[in-house]
């Protein structure tokens, strides 16, 4: 089943990289569902039960799949807002799926056909990000899987791609590219992984913070059908993308300027 593009808004997904603590999703879902309603956007609160791709061997991954999958169910039940996490194995897809109400495709993960085809027979919507060393147009083949896999509803998000071995770069092109690319799915511009400095030699990925706003800007000029941002209360206590997350409490002024911008 082909996407059906026209929306009456854009999609905002958005949340702490991994889950921590229910205290702190509950807060965080409940801002991101208030700052999207008060901005016009469609909100999906997301967070990993598990940080499989850690630099590291000694970083966080995590609270435990069944602890973190309760937590995630709870605040789709006491917020009411839809739920997105990432899978990494085909073998999860099964447990996660009467969990949440979309599935995530890591970058690193986004030609591994099994995991495709199981998140598409899941029957769950599924945002699949582009790979940092995949061209725009290589992404028709992603959505090819994915829908022959009989999925509904897919998302491909741009997140940047490789420029040497400790930095991003986002191509200004690659959005409509992606249009063009996957006529039958959502583009969504992930402001804040964009913004990583990856493989750095004390075993931990840096980021660009300051420029999350710049991210914004480009997602919303080029009319992508939504935006991804990861959020928390005080980014530099997160035990994950620490450096390339945006304050919760700048939410609010960020998703009002990505409106502005929309609506010219």
């Amino acid at each position: 089943m082909k996407q059906h593009k026209t929306q009456r808004s854009k999609v905002f997904i958005a949340g702490p990289c991994v889950v921590e603590s229910l205290d702190l999703c509950l807060a965080v879902a409940i801002e991101v569902k208030r700052a999207c309603e008060a901005n016009g956007f469609k909100p999906i609160f997301k967070a990993s039960y598990d940080k499989a791709n850690r630099t590291s061997l000694g970083s966080f991954r995590g609270l435990g799949m069944n602890k973190a999958l309760d937590i995630l169910s709870e605040v789709r039940l006491k917020v009411g807002v839809p739920i997105i996490t990432d899978v990494h194995e085909s073998s999860q897809v099964e447990a996660v799926q009467n969990i949440v109400d979309f599935l995530q495709v890591p970058a690193f993960l986004c030609r591994q056909t099994d995991l495709i085809e199981a998140c598409a027979t899941s029957g769950k919507p599924t945002l699949i990000k582009k790979g940092q060393f995949l061209s725009p147009e290589a992404c028709e083949f992603i959505e090819r899987k994915f829908y022959k896999s009989n999925g509904i509803d897919m998302m491909i998000a741009e997140r940047g791609n490789s420029f040497g071995y400790n930095d991003l770069v986002v191509d200004v092109t690659s959005i409509s590219r992606l249009k063009s690319a996957c006529k039958n799915s959502l583009v969504i511009m992930d402001c804040t992984h964009s913004l990583q400095k990856p493989n750095g030699a004390n075993g931990r990925t840096g980021g660009q913070a300051k420029h999350i706003v710049d991210m914004v800007k480009f997602g919303a000029i080029m009319n992508a059908d939504g935006l991804f941002i990861e959020t928390h209360p005080k980014p530099k206590d997160s035990p994950s993308d620490a450096e390339n997350m945006l304050e919760l409490s700048n939410l609010d002024s960020v998703l009002n300027l990505a409106s502005q911008i929309y609506k010219l």
